[in-house]
């Protein structure tokens, strides 16, 4: 018992358009305070526009697991993470926590954007309850892992995105927080910096024994890094246990080729305040009319969204391309330019011979001024590649990840 780290019990969360809160914002902020959150679901008339983010999430986590969150958007990975790190109250249920927390889970998250970096590192320490002494002790460390010494007394609001999170992150791991919580915010780093941070979490976790929540779309940082997982489906746990099996039946569960959506004829586009996607569409420039996709086949990417974002700015898009184990095969990006609020329209093509034969599936992201992800849409294509071959006597699978056509020429040197 003494390990017990973090008790779920039958937590909910319930959303619905125009309700601020289930009771008085005196009941609330006594409930927080006290951390004597609503034992059981109240009940709740059904409404054509609620959100159930989360139903019935029980689940515990020891002292030194390191546990991934996963599933797709909507699944309601970020909203749990909110419920444990007590930035939203639950519906019903409870949370029970043993240990301090120290919680990442947007860029800049804990931070006051007129304070310098200086400053907000004493005053996340001070928030964590550690005394001044103990973050002095910690204060170098903090600052050689972020890499930002030479803005140290420049007010944050005048970071990158990039230097937000670096900071962000180094104050979270190194003010000896029993229990670190990371959200996918990681992805708005550098690779190195990415790097930096999952040997990072691997440390305290393997030689310091902390704790840590981590949702994450890559999966190998989730098998590399994680001792147990949990798979989340419309707000409720799914599977949970080893990671590779768990990965695996997340994976195996979109494995039906998927080659489109039209969201404007459903009740609501993905998306958020800043992007709305309206299409996405896999279009096989299919070779002889053969109604499959096989090795020779160009693939065309075509998707269209709203953009709505009113400050000047660069937009990018990215098209990330995954095997069925989660391998990650490349990342296509558009240039950087800029765009008024509207209607946009992207558009890729993956040549043929390209691809090996086997499963694939597709996510898209947008990114704002190089540095920040304004939404991910996780795998909104899927789709299987077919072997081809007219002659030859090897029938098993070509080996590699991709299968390029490229000739080889031999020819014979003069004498030979």
């Amino acid at each position: 018992m003494n390990n017990l780290m973090i008790r779920a019990e039958d937590v909910s969360k319930y959303y619905r358009l125009g309700v601020l809160s289930s009771g008085t914002l005196k009941e609330d902020i006594k409930n927080w305070w006290s951390g004597k959150w609503r034992q059981q679901t109240p009940a709740v008339t059904q409404h054509k526009n609620h959100i159930w983010a989360l139903r019935n999430i029980h689940f515990e986590v020891n002292k030194g697991d390191v546990l991934g969150l996963i599933g797709k958007n909507g699944s309601g990975k970020s909203t749990l993470l909110k419920i444990i790190s007590r930035i939203t109250l639950p519906t019903g249920g409870r949370v029970r926590g043993n240990g301090r927390i120290a919680s990442l889970l947007e860029v800049g998250t804990g931070f006051h954007s007129e304070l310098t970096g200086r400053e907000n590192i004493y005053l996340n320490g001070h928030i964590m309850g550690m005394k001044k002494k103990e973050i002095d002790r910690k204060f170098d460390e903090i600052v050689d892992f972020s890499g930002v010494e030479r803005f140290l007394d420049t007010p944050v609001k005048r970071y990158s995105s990039g230097m937000y999170v670096r900071l962000a992150f180094a104050v979270a791991a190194n003010l000896d927080p029993e229990i670190l919580i990371i959200d996918e915010v990681l992805a708005v780093g550098d690779s190195e910096f990415q790097k930096k941070c999952l040997g990072k979490m691997k440390s305290v976790s393997g030689q310091e024994g902390k704790t840590i929540l981590f949702v994450s779309h890559n999966m190998h940082a989730l098998r590399n890094l994680c001792n147990r997982a949990l798979l989340l489906e419309k707000g409720q746990i799914v599977a949970s246990g080893d990671p590779e099996q768990v990965i695996s039946q997340y994976l195996k569960s979109g494995e039906e080729q998927f080659l489109g959506n039209d969201y404007s004829l459903k009740p609501a586009m993905p998306g958020n305040e800043y992007i709305r996607v309206q299409k996405v569409e896999l279009v096989p420039e299919y070779i002889q009319e053969h109604p499959f996709i096989d090795i020779r086949t160009p693939l065309r990417i075509k998707f269209e969204f709203w953009y709505d974002v009113e400050e000047p700015g660069d937009l990018m898009a990215g098209i990330h391309l995954f095997n069925f184990t989660g391998e990650f095969i490349f990342d296509l990006t558009s240039g950087r330019k800029t765009f008024q609020k509207g209607l946009l329209r992207g558009e890729c093509l993956i040549p043929g011979n390209f691809l090996n034969d086997g499963s694939y599936y597709i996510s898209i992201v947008f990114i704002r001024n190089a540095t920040i992800r304004l939404f991910y849409l996780e795998s909104c294509l899927s789709f299987d590649v077919e072997d081809y071959r007219e002659n030859g006597s090897w029938y098993g699978k070509w080996p590699g990840i991709v299968r390029p056509d490229f000739p080889v020429t031999l020819s014979a040197l003069s004498g030979a």
